[in-house]
Formats: structure tokens, C-alpha cells, sequence
């Protein structure tokens, strides 16, 4: 067993745990901290891909930005109080058998891609995640979705002001 190797096996432990941890947290900080354990377990991931541009803009954007913002809204809408609803009566079999499921078919995509021809031992470009390369298909490719998505988050920022704005009475 390669060292690479090693170190994605025990990446994908600490990825998973931390992603059940995130679904699990009753608390909804706690759930966010996990998160950006998560992320930080994906910026090694492109680490390991020797995407070093990509990991980098992972911490930055994700980790940093992004969960600042979670965290605010979530202190600002006091939601680390909120008490849960009962699940539904089906809600853990459901889960379960679904959960199942995604075990097998990523188990039949990894043996069908481990077969010959399959690529899986090609070398990568040199500008393979670099940040000429990011930049190009993010703005010639995927503008469309990057806007969207833009668009989609000054959206939230601004539901979530809205929603937690205190409606002061006038005249009184």
C-alpha cells in the first residue's frame, strides 16, 4: 500500500465521520464546526490530486467566507435553540435502505473503473488545477452556473436579514 494511498484511506475516515457528525449534531454550531472539518478534509483531497490552487481557494472561500457567514446567520436567527420536530415513523428505515443503496452503486462504479483501460493510472497536465486553468472554464464554461450561484447566495443573505429583522411599530 502506497503512502498516498494511506493518507486518502484516512482522509475518507476522518470525511465521513465528520460529515455523519454534521448530520447527527443536535447542536446547529456544532454542525458547522463539523462542516468545516469536512471542507478541510476536501481541501486535502485536492492536495493529494495535486490541485494545490483548488485546495487553497477550498479553505479560503469554504472554510473561511462561507462558514462565517453560516455562523452568522445561525447565531443571528438563534438557531443553535431551536428545538427539533419529531421525525416521521419512516424517516430512519427510509434513510437506511437509501444509504444502502448509494453504498452499492459507489461499489459497482469503483469496480467497473477499476477495470482495464479505464485510465485511472494516466498522468495529469501541468496546468491541471492551475489557476489559469480554474479561471478559463469558470468564466468561459461555467459562467452561467457561477452567476446563478452568486445570485442565489446575495438571495439568502438577504432573506435571512428580512427574516430576522425586528418590525418596530411606528407612531407609538
Amino acid at each position: 500500500m502506497t503512502p498516498d494511498l494511506i493518507v486518502f484511506f484516512a482522509l475518507a475516515t476522518v470525511s465521513v465521520a465528520s460529515a455523519v457528525m454534521m448530520i447527527a449534531s443536535g447542536n446547529a454550531i456544532y454542525s458547522a464546526l463539523f462542516l468545516v472539518v469536512n471542507f478541510f478534509t476536501a481541501a486535502a483531497f485536492y492536495l493529494l490530486l495535486a490541485a494545490p490552487f483548488i485546495a487553497l481557494v477550498q479553505v479560503s472561500v469554504y472554510a473561511g467566507a462561507i462558514m462565517v457567514l453560516f455562523l452568522f446567520v445561525i447565531m443571528l436567527l438563534g438557531a443553535e435553540r431551536v428545538e427539533t420536530a419529531p421525525s416521521l415513523p419512516l424517516q430512519a428505515p427510509v434513510a437506511v435502505a437509501l444509504g444502502f443503496a448509494l453504498m452499492v452503486v459507489l461499489g459497482y462504479g469503483l469496480l467497473v473503473s477499476a477495470g482495464p483501460g479505464t485510465g485511472l493510472g494516466q498522468a495529469l497536465s501541468d496546468t491541471f488545477g492551475s489557476p489559469r486553468q480554474v479561471g478559463e472554464l469558470l468564466f468561459d464554461q461555467y459562467l452561467l452556473p457561477f452567476e446563478v450561484t452568486s445570485l442565489l447566495l446575495l438571495v439568502a443573505m438577504v432573506g435571512a436579514i428580512v427574516l430576522t429583522r425586528d418590525e418596530r411599530k411606528e407612531g407609538g
